[in-house]
């Protein structure tokens, strides 16, 4: 059997979410796979740091926005520099990886995974074909590297991205994959029966990636004050369950989440999904759900979350609630969207096909 290596990087749920996506049409195919965290090869504490200073970029907007726009993007000495630091610590162990388990394929869904292959290919060694994803709008320019045989992206913007630094690239424009449960959800019957919201009620669902970003319990209190059912999910944000947990035992229509893997249930359940500009937003696409963004990642978020605002169906606010609930009432007496084309699974295998054949594979 053929074998693939994926790289993700556990930097929030999105890069995982695309391994795993990978990985399940690569089984079809009759593939095995091995999925590998970045972070956990640069060790505990480097590992442990980097989160933790992005993190905190990210809760300092000006900065990270400085950051992506002004060093990650064009690439300049200090973005290289921060990727040289950890392509050092993160190549060698790739390489062990393909010695002790070789592969027909290398995935890498995380940009310093990309930049430690290409350090490989660049010390001569042998890697196997290397397919990058990324699913930002806008790939900064340590996506980008000279020895990748094939970039998926899931928009022409994207594309065009990757073209800025390697105008000879090969692309492949590929349908944003979702979980399985994704392609068979409930009614909408069925699941407000799941979560016991009443038929004839106002209901969205509120989350904010897997860190819970933004003052999401304040905003769930402040629908929740406005007459207007809300599933609210922390992900893994402990802090941020015990906050929504307190604010349902004083208001009976937010229902508190902490991490779950029922969000296609929970998406079908309501009218308007309440998000962050992430991977979430074509899960609610899919699953026929009109977006109100929130504007609260900065860097890479704020152009993910143009792009949805002109795919359409999607509308933005501020974080706070007040912001949140004007918007979201508003936002739930406009129209709801058909699914797209992401609700089934039959673009996005094609695509991946095609990507794989293009680097000689099956």
């Amino acid at each position: 059997m053929p074998h693939a290596l994926l790289l993700s990087g556990s930097l929030g749920q999105g890069h995982d979410v695309m391994a795993a996506a990978c990985a399940d049409s690569l089984h079809d195919r009759g593939w095995t796979t091995s999925t590998v965290d970045a972070m956990a090869l640069l060790g505990r504490r480097s590992g442990a740091a980097g989160e933790a200073v992005f993190r905190r970029l990210l809760a300092i907007p000006g900065v990270y926005d400085a950051f992506h726009f002004s060093a990650l993007r064009p690439g300049n000495r200090l973005a290289l520099y921060t990727e040289k630091a950890a392509v050092a610590r993160l190549a060698p162990r790739i390489k062990e990886l393909l010695e002790r388990e070789p592969a027909d394929l290398v995935v890498s869904v995380f940009a310093t995974a990309a930049g430690a292959v290409d350090a490989l290919h660049r010390e001569g060694r042998q890697v196997p074909p290397h397919m990058v994803f990324c699913t930002d709008v806008t790939p900064h320019r340590l996506w980008v590297h000279p020895s990748t045989d094939v970039f998926l992206v899931t928009s022409q913007a994207a594309a065009a991205g990757v073209r800025r630094y390697r105008p000879d690239a090969a692309i492949a424009v590929v349908p944003a994959p979702l979980r399985p449960a994704f392609y068979t959800p409930p009614t909408k019957q069925q699941a407000r029966q799941e979560f016991g919201v009443p038929d004839d009620a106002r209901c969205v669902l509120l989350m904010s990636g897997a860190w819970g970003l933004g003052p999401v319990a304040a905003a769930a209190a402040a629908l929740g004050a406005a007459g207007v059912h809300v599933l609210a999910v922390a992900g893994r944000n402990q802090e941020l369950e015990a906050r929504l947990r307190a604010v349902a035992r004083r208001e009976p229509r937010v229902h508190a989440f902490g991490y779950s893997d029922r969000v296609p249930s929970l998406m079908t359940a309501a009218d308007l999904v309440v998000t962050s500009s992430g991977d979430t937003c074509s899960e609610a696409r899919a699953i026929g759900r009109r977006l109100l963004l929130l504007d609260v990642v900065p860097g890479h978020g704020r152009d993910n979350l143009q792009h949805e605002l002109e795919l359409g169906h999607a509308d933005v606010t501020g974080a706070a609630p007040r912001d949140v609930v004007r918007a979201a009432l508003a936002a739930l007496e406009r129209p709801t969207p058909d699914p797209s084309i992401g609700s089934v699974r039959a673009p996005w295998e094609a695509a991946f096909g095609t990507a794989l054949s293009s680097v000689g594979l099956s």
